[in-house]
């Protein structure tokens, strides 16, 4: 035997002998674990929250969520500050973080996006450092690598149980609270330091199926309410009747099937805008007459990915957010609607990252220039006003990236010479749909070849800027000053963009 398994076994040996009462020291002892604290105050407390340390949020309650507000001002109470806050993405709700910021309780900001009067005076220079926007594949990998560490992440939950087993919804409550997948919490949950479960409902143990474990928790804090649940669903996952937005959809959708990548058991990701949404519909159409169906539907899932999956259209939903509250309720109810953390979803350091395995994605865009680049962060007035969300990531791991966009919005083109903002780069986007025609990446000649065939007319997107600009002219441009508020990363976390404070002089 090798001398240094002797040794080890000589060391448990000294250790003494097992006596047999020490057996009943976890014997019934579930209820010796339970993780309920009465206040939010007590779970900071206990936590060794301290100046200068990260805090983390879910975005899943999107404009409806209630935690990032309730714990802050606690926060702030308490006289903490200098904290940095590392949202999964903010909303216009959280317009109340602009006076913790003024009062030095939040000096830095890493997250998503964000919206509403926060993103407004943090693009005319509220904060004094900038805000670092990650992909949610990049956050994932971010807080995996240590490069976004978390001291404590507080995280909503619709339902969790004595020990800290949580989940988005409640099974055995007609009409309780939820928010379907806590797919971006589960990456804070497995690396923050300290893990506090703020819910509204108590349910008895075990919480199965669960998105977080309860071996991950380490407090559970009941609250009143932890969100409302018709805040999921935003403007942005309208069904339009908009007649641009249906012959993009449409021409999206013929796209798609000349492609050749429209085959029994194709996979795909639908974004949640109002073009996105209908590209579905007429693909379920097509889907039908051809006689086959997907393998799997990716990402942020809404109540028609759901309905096609019900009708025997798609296998299997793998869900990183729950669009809507259809989407939510089939979470619940449908074996193979699964919920799946932002590192499965679109971690870029991982090589099963769920977005690797897309043959095709429809994204939507503020703004495209003509060498591809998008923009989903700033609008044409400079404002912060959107989300990278996993934009950048399903572009790059999807066979076919297709962002659709009408040519104008009221005055403002949408094809330009050069995007305010770079978010995602031309290299991994293949295709641009809009209502007055369609632009391929010179570098996708096989693309070029087969929708040729199939009779479609391309265009350059220098053609399509012209077009653009001849039906409400070139934009003047933006005026900035030298201040950076905030800094773009691409996927793998290097800076691909800076975004500076608007010059309103």
């Amino acid at each position: 035997m090798d001398i240094e398994k002797i040794k080890h076994i000589k060391e448990i040996a000294h250790n003494g002998p097992f006596h047999p009462e020490d057996a009943l020291i976890y014997k019934g002892s579930i209820d010796k674990h339970v993780k309920i604290l009465d206040y939010i105050h007590e779970a900071i407390e206990k936590s060794g929250l301290k100046d200068g340390m990260t805090i983390s949020f879910h975005h899943h309650f999107r404009n409806g969520d209630f935690i990032v507000n309730m714990v802050m001002d606690e926060i702030a109470k308490m006289g903490i500050k200098n904290l940095t806050l590392a949202a999964s993405s903010l909303a216009s709700c959280h317009a109340p973080l602009i006076e913790h910021i003024k009062n030095g309780v939040v000096t830095h900001i890493e997250t998503s996006g964000m919206r509403g009067e926060l993103a407004e005076q943090i693009s005319r220079g509220l904060m004094d450092f900038p805000v670092v926007f990650r992909s949610h594949g990049g956050r994932a990998a971010a807080i995996e690598q240590g490069d976004l560490h978390i001291d404590v992440a507080f995280l909503g939950a619709p339902s969790c149980d004595p020990i800290g087993n949580a989940n988005g919804y409640n099974r055995d409550e007609e009409g309780a609270t939820m928010c379907g997948s806590l797919g971006y919490a589960k990456v804070d949950a497995v690396y923050a330091d300290t893990v506090i479960i703020l819910t509204d409902h108590i349910v008895p143990y075990p919480n199965a199926p669960y998105a977080i474990p309860a071996v991950q928790v380490d407090y559970i804090v009941p609250v009143d309410s932890v969100g409302d649940p018709n805040g999921i669903m935003s403007g942005a996952t309208r069904y339009t009747k908009d007649p641009k937005e249906l012959l993009i959809a449409k021409t999206a959708a013929d796209v798609i099937e000349h492609s050749g990548y429209l085959k029994d058991g194709f996979s795909m990701q639908m974004g949640s805008g109002g073009a996105s949404l209908a590209t579905a519909r007429f693909l379920r159409e097509k889907m039908e007459n051809m006689g086959i169906k997907a393998h799997f539907a990716l990402g942020g899932i809404t109540g028609q990915i759901v309905e096609m999956h019900e009708a025997g259209l798609i296998d299997k939903i793998l869900d990183v957010q729950s669009f809507d509250l259809i989407a939510a309720n089939s979470l619940k109810n449908n074996r193979f609607h699964t919920q799946i953390g932002g590192r499965l979803y679109a971690g870029y350091n991982n090589g099963g990252a769920a977005v690797n395995a897309l043959d095709f994605v429809i994204l939507s865009a503020l703004e495209i220039d003509t060498d591809f680049n998008v923009n989903v962060l700033t609008g044409s007035d400079g404002v912060i006003r959107g989300a990278i969300g996993g934009h950048p990531d399903t572009a790059a791991g999807a066979k076919m990236s297709i962002v659709v966009a009408p040519l104008t919005r009221g005055r403002i083109p949408s094809i330009i010479k050069k995007v305010n903002t770079v978010v995602t780069p031309g290299s991994v986007v293949d295709v641009v749909v809009t209502e007055q025609g369609i632009a391929v990446n010179p570098r996708r000649t096989d693309l070029i070849e087969k929708l040729t065939e199939a009779g479609m007319k391309l265009y350059t997107l220098e053609e399509l800027r012209e077009k653009a600009e001849r039906i409400v002219g070139e934009p003047a441009p933006i005026k900035y000053l030298d201040n950076i508020v905030g800094v773009v990363m691409y996927r793998d976390n290097t800076v691909i963009d800076v975004i500076h404070q608007i010059d309103e002089g």
